[in-house]
């Protein structure tokens, strides 16, 4: 590292005033420990970069700010629920229903999905087709096909789900 810039230093010097602005930001202790051991592990595999060593102490705390964002951003996307609190949520299917369900099923569900979500669900599950892949072959974007696979497996649950309820065996028979 430049100018005498050891690993240990850098720790020694910065490691109270990151955790302070750490602790600042996430308002736990246990999430500032983390924010800033994250920090201090990018300093160890990237630091080496850094050209100006009058710069380490604004790359630490820019780095460990970047570090917080890119944190807060995955909770929003990605939020954690205790299970119990969220069961009302979770669609009601028994593991006896679960071992009902078979390959035939879902592709009868699959060919009644909306026809531009057909292709990108079967070629990402059905043939192991890349998100790159499927959309060179279907001449659509990558967010696209994202998006596609996205709706198209929500149709074909609601649809499993729907054909497996006793409601929609009811109704099948009556057709």
């Amino acid at each position: 590292m430049a100018d005498g810039l050891d690993f240990e230093s850098v720790v020694a010097r910065f490691y109270e005033p990151l955790y302070q602005f750490a602790f600042s930001l996430t308002h736990t202790e246990a999430d500032a420990c983390d924010l800033t051991q994250q920090t201090f592990y990018v300093w160890a595999t990237k630091g080496h970069q850094l050209r100006d060593a009058a710069k380490v102490k604004t790359w630490l705390f820019t780095t460990l700010h970047r570090q917080f964002l890119e944190s807060r951003r995955r909770l929003t996307r990605f939020p954690h629920h205790d299970l119990e609190a969220m069961d009302y949520e979770l669609p009601v299917i028994t593991p006896r229903l679960a071992n009902q369900l078979d390959s035939a099923q879902v592709l009868q569900a699959l060919a009644r999905v909306d026809e531009v979500y057909q292709a990108p669900v079967a070629l990402f599950y059905l043939e192991d087709c890349s998100y790159k892949d499927i959309a060179e072959i279907l001449d659509v974007p990558m967010g696209t096909v994202k998006s596609r696979i996205s709706r198209g497996i929500g149709q074909l649950q609601m649809l499993l789900t729907d054909d497996t309820s006793p409601a929609g065996r009811n109704a099948k028979r009556k057709t």
